[in-house]
């Protein structure tokens, strides 16, 4: 099967790419810039900021959320923060806003490249999100170059990412050295998917694909997985721990931390290996955004920076179980963490120029013939 590279690894352009972006009325920073995103001599850092988010990040035995909340109100103890998680994510806020409704929320946690394709392509350039002034946020310089996000409006930043891998059984199969191998019969009824429709890593996994096979070739390379037997779930839960850690089958679409996880819950590691097929892995920076019409400007502005600090960094790396979005003099991380997380000696991802006006095609024409292996 012929491979081609599509869009190349992940660009390096830094957070001054963002800092330089056009405001919303086509003013540079040097300009004046709109009246919300001016910072205040007396900014109000009281009241009740709404963070939307996902549900692992509120929820389950220890998560990042409990600790978000707790730290920030010790910090800004007039300020009230509200975790809010809407069950369709961020397809709820593209609704209200198609539908012109309150969104009842300031900021965002969990936006990647795909979400903003998304919301530009339904709702118009530049939408949902207000052009983030970065002079107020003042550990925004602390971000790895590589997690610019290229939003050509200077909506996201990054405050964590993930490397989508592949997770093995090592007693069961070999790690394979090329997503080619995956079709060999070696890999047989091996390897465990999730819907490019409905999840993020899946989502991932077929960009990837598309990176390395073309528009051109990567329903090629679809087809002959699923001649080989790939299964594709719904969503990471499913296929993760409703599959894969019940052995139904002995390879999963992960991600590359996913030892962190099984050292700190004493799983044998033997199922847990982490393969980089073509010595790559998928870039999936999680980032933040305020909303258009956040009431709580300022308490919103100081949250962005809060979550770049170096505390704040290192728990959402450890309990996200993802890379701290900062260099890594700015955090502190556990030596188990640094132990068994993994980085891919190539990281790759589709940007968003690439993306642009493409994605829901390509996504589409994948599902029709693979959503329901």
């Amino acid at each position: 099967m012929k491979r081609r590279t599509f869009i190349g690894a992940v660009g390096t352009s830094g957070v001054a790419g963002v800092a330089g972006c056009l405001t919303r009325d086509g003013k540079d920073d040097a300009g004046e810039r709109g009246d919300g995103d001016r910072e205040p001599e007396d900014p109000d850092l009281q009241g009740e900021l709404t963070v939307a988010s996902y549900t692992s990040m509120v929820d389950g035995d220890n998560p990042a959320g409990t600790w978000l909340k707790d730290a920030f109100e010790a910090e800004y103890p007039d300020a009230t923060l509200t975790w809010t998680v809407p069950s369709q994510g961020l397809n709820h806020y593209i609704s209200r806003e198609q539908q012109g409704a309150s969104l009842d929320a300031d900021l965002y946690l969990g936006l990647n490249v795909d979400d903003l394709v998304r919301i530009d392509d339904t709702l118009g350039e530049g939408g949902l999100f207000r052009e983030l002034n970065v002079d107020r946020i003042d550990r925004s310089d602390r971000i790895r170059d590589s997690l610019d996000m290229a939003d050509p409006h200077g909506r996201v930043l990054a405050y964590d990412t993930g490397y989508i891998s592949l997770v093995y059984d090592e007693t069961v199969v070999d790690a394979p050295e090329t997503l080619d191998d995956l079709t060999e019969p070696a890999y047989g009824d091996a390897l465990l998917a999730q819907n490019a429709q409905s999840s993020d890593p899946g989502r991932a996994f077929l960009l990837w694909t598309i990176d390395a096979y073309g528009e051109d070739g990567y329903l090629d390379y679809w087809r002959a997985l699923g001649d080989n037997g790939i299964r594709i779930l719904d969503d990471w839960t499913e296929s993760y721990y409703g599959s894969y850690m019940n052995e139904n089958r002995p390879m999963v679409v992960s991600y590359s931390t996913d030892q962190v996880y099984a050292s700190a819950e004493g799983y044998d590691m033997s199922r847990h290996q982490v393969a980089f097929p073509d010595d790559q892995g998928y870039a999936n920076p999680e980032g933040m955004g305020i909303f258009e019409n956040a009431a709580e400007l300022d308490l919103a502005y100081a949250f962005l920076d809060f979550a770049l600090s170096s505390e704040a960094q290192g728990v959402i790396a450890q309990r996200n179980v993802q890379f701290p979005a900062v260099t890594s003099e700015n955090v502190d991380l556990d030596e188990e963490f640094d132990r068994y997380a993994h980085e891919p000696p190539e990281a790759v991802t589709v940007g968003y120029e690439t993306l642009r006006g493409k994605l829901d095609g390509w996504v589409e024409d994948w599902a029709r013939e693979f959503a329901s292996q």
